[in-house]
């Protein structure tokens, strides 16, 4: 069944356009409400939702408009402020919360915003839940009477207990002392957390990115942005850096010669360190654009390898079939259901940091077994349905050219953008100068056909 307002992560949108208007996200926390308050697992008890949110000046406005509508449906309201989007999923959790709900548009610019919703057990809401919501929206909005309405209350003590949270996925017979970390907070939802959590691990903490005004969040810093973690750290003289993104949810790090290391090569990291000791727990899920030579690593130690759709709800899916731990993105969402329930930035760095100690190694150390082989991606504008270009004989006979010539060493992969009028081109292999020319003519070719 297709979907009217959710995509793969949520409601999101630019701020003051439809969707994201305060009357939309009015409804929307109604709609919600409704079907929480009919869900079998509330016990007739009154349900109870978690709001939190990151810097985003829009998040005041969005975060009453759904106070509002979920008070109306009858659902007490907990409102923990600016806190990350793993947060949320865990205090819900621990508070034995219905659901919980998280305002932010992750890396997006300030101007964007959306809603995304965690169930009682810290995960996305399933399918059928978020389809109950949208059934539930083309509904008119009947506020409870007085007596039926929820009440709200502030969390005061939500960032302390996520710190703890944090910290306790880290050995309790291990530390960070003698080490000095640049921590980069986007100006997002981590900037009051994420730098004490290392801290109080021992490091030496050097905080950028931690001052937000409500419009700098992602605005030359964090996960997406890293280069000025890559300057930071050289010139602090530190042992490695860690950029998160604005809803605290994404990774990327730096080593000591301020060399950035994306998802693919954290990720390769911790499983090789699990391996070794004898941690690891099935095998590793990838997405489609995990590096081919991740692939290959995985086969050298032994570790069966699974690749999902792109969406870190879709490495969730495969790890929860395959009962596995560990999987994630090259964008640096990394996901360790030993630790936590969903992805979590300041999690996936503290397992990173474990292997790091417990190997008595630097991040490029650790990392040095794992040459990432060359990876170009065009994205070819479409005016119609990217997916209609993937059936064109002469797309499909270029595909077929470039993975003759590849030869094994290589893959080509195309994929329609879920967000834009967009085909993605991506080609990868051994060979640069090969990877770099059947790009360039798949793209070419995509371009002619579309017009």
């Amino acid at each position: 069944m297709s979907r009217k307002y959710f995509g793969t992560d949520g409601v999101r949108g630019k701020v003051g356009v439809y969707p994201i208007t305060p009357q939309f996200v009015m409804h929307l926390g109604y709609a919600a409400g409704k079907v929480l308050a009919s869900a079998e697992h509330t016990r007739g008890e009154r349900p109870a939702v978690l709001i939190g949110k990151d810097t985003r000046i829009s998040g005041y406005m969005l975060e009453s408009a759904l106070e509002a509508g979920l008070i109306a449906a009858g659902i007490d309201v907990y409102l923990a402020g600016p806190v990350p989007t793993p947060a949320v999923a865990y205090l819900t959790r621990a508070l034995r919360l219905q659901a919980g709900v998280v305002i932010s548009a992750s890396h997006n610019p300030f101007e964007d915003n959306g809603i995304k919703f965690f169930s009682g057990d810290g995960t996305k809401l399933p399918d059928e839940v978020e389809l109950a919501i949208e059934a539930e929206l083309d509904k008119e909005m009947l506020t409870n009477s007085s007596e039926g309405l929820g009440k709200a209350k502030r969390i005061d003590d939500a960032v302390g207990r996520y710190i703890e949270f944090c910290k306790g996925s880290f050995p309790a017979n291990m530390n960070l002392r003698g080490m000095k970390i640049v921590v980069d907070s986007a100006h997002g939802a981590t900037y009051h957390i994420a730098r004490n959590v290392f801290h109080e691990l021992g490091a030496d903490v050097i905080a950028i990115g931690a001052e937000p005004n409500g419009k700098n969040i992602n605005d030359g810093y964090g996960a997406t942005k890293p280069a000025n973690l890559q300057k930071a750290v050289v010139e602090h003289k530190a042992d490695l850096g860690i950029a998160l993104d604005g809803d605290g949810d994404r990774l990327v790090m730096v080593d000591a010669a301020g060399k950035l290391y994306d998802g693919d090569q954290l990720l390769y990291v911790i499983a090789k360190h699990r391996q070794t000791q004898g941690l690891m727990k099935g095998g590793m899920v990838g997405t489609l654009m995990t590096n081919l030579a991740f692939e290959h690593a995985m086969q050298r130690l032994g570790i069966p390898f699974a690749r999902a759709k792109v969406g870190d709800r879709y490495v969730m899916e495969v790890l929860q079939q395959k009962d596995w731990q560990i999987g994630g993105e090259n964008s640096g969402h990394i996901i360790c259901l030993d630790k936590h329930s969903t992805g979590d930035g300041i999690v996936s760095a503290l397992q990173v940091l474990h292997a790091l100690r417990a190997g008595k190694q630097s991040l490029a150390q650790a990392a040095q077994d794992l040459v990432m082989y060359p990876q170009i991606l065009i994205n070819v504008k479409v005016s119609g349905k990217a997916a209609a270009l993937l059936e064109q004989g002469a797309v499909k006979d270029v595909v077929k050219q470039a993975e003759q010539a590849l030869d094994g060493k290589g893959r080509v992969l195309l994929r329609p953008s879920g967000t834009e009028p967009l085909l993605r081109v991506m080609v990868e292999g051994e060979d640069g100068v090969l990877v770099q020319q059947w790009a360039e003519k798949i793209a070419g070719v995509v371009k002619e056909v579309a017009g």
